[in-house]
């Protein structure tokens, strides 16, 4: 009857389905010297479980430590920002030179040629006023078209 409750929890073992109460029962069964002859194959398997429990690591697994890998990516870190820095503001520079000579457009230091470029400036304006009028008085035909049409 023992055997075929043994052979029952080595189905279930296989299986995967046994709890920990009978894994405990089977290797309590292996390791006794009363084993029914066809269940022999698996005492080895029991066995080496139990050895291996036992058995206790002594050797020193060594801990390699990270803090001067930080400490030189930090430091690379901020000389790379630091570059960066003095790049923007050299680059910047450069163009705040370019910027100052275009923002300073219309300034002449000869009065002469200053009158001359006003001239020019106010006649593309007044051009452009023209073109504006001229708009304007179509927009007046077309009141006075609409009220004789619809008078009001």
């Amino acid at each position: 009857m023992e055997f075929n409750k043994i052979e029952d929890i080595l189905e279930k073992y296989f299986q995967g389905e046994t709890s920990i109460a009978e894994e405990k029962e089977l290797k309590d069964y292996f390791s006794s010297p009363n084993i029914a002859q066809h269940l022999e194959q698996y005492k080895p398997m029991f066995g080496y479980f139990s050895h291996v429990k036992e058995q206790k690591s002594t050797q020193e697994i060594p801990l390699k430590t990270n803090k001067q890998n930080v400490a030189w990516l930090s430091i690379a870190a901020s000389a790379v920002v630091l570059l960066g820095i003095g790049t923007y503001f050299y680059v910047s520079e450069k163009n705040t030179v370019d910027t100052v000579a275009q923002t300073e457009l219309g300034t002449y230091d000869d009065p002469e040629e200053a009158l001359a470029a006003t001239q020019k400036a106010l006649a593309l304006l007044s051009s452009n006023v023209n073109v504006g009028i001229g708009s304007v008085q179509y927009i007046r035909q077309y009141e006075e078209s609409k009220n004789k049409i619809f008078k009001q």
